[in-house]
């Protein structure tokens, strides 16, 4: 079969995918992404916090929302039954390191949903930190594995 894009038709028209003949199954996708930020918002971070609060508790709870409103922010994604997510932040030396992790049980997977959970996160570290850091930056947003569905399994650099 030709690689092709499914959320285009023949004519090249926008078209959401018909996915009623797909089997309900499992499905669960992970994503991450980094926020870049300056050695003294990592302080801030690691510290007593920034001014807006605890940034990465508004943050984990930001990217859970994001995951869940999904289909209302990509306009070709199908509303699914999240049932699950997860959103981890990690302060490391230079910056954020988030990473999300979606479930449902559903015809279509949940790999925009887990992309959506980090850079909403990363979005809302962004806006937590941008009073002492104007420069960060959010970078390296991507899929990292998949489970469950027609195409099967797939992890990032194959391991």
């Amino acid at each position: 079969m030709e690689p092709r894009l499914t959320h285009v038709d023949a004519s090249g028209a926008a078209r959401m995918v018909d996915v009623s003949e797909k089997d309900v199954t499992t499905r669960v996708a992970t994503a991450t992404g980094r926020v870049l930020v300056s050695a003294e918002v990592v302080a801030l971070l690691r510290g007593e916090g920034v001014p807006k609060g605890d940034a990465l508790a508004v943050a984990r709870i930001a990217g859970i929302q994001g995951a869940k409103l999904t289909p209302t922010l990509v306009p070709l994604c199908h509303p699914l039954p999240v049932t699950g997510v997860v959103v981890d932040l990690d302060v490391a030396d230079d910056g954020v390191d988030i990473s999300a992790t979606v479930r449902t049980t559903g015809r279509t997977g949940v790999e925009m949903e887990a992309l959506s959970a980090v850079a909403t996160a990363a979005l809302t570290v962004v806006d937590m930190v941008k009073a002492v850091d104007k420069a960060a930056v959010i970078t390296d947003v991507r899929v990292e594995a998949k489970s469950g569905g027609r195409s099967g399994d797939w992890t990032r650099g194959g391991a």
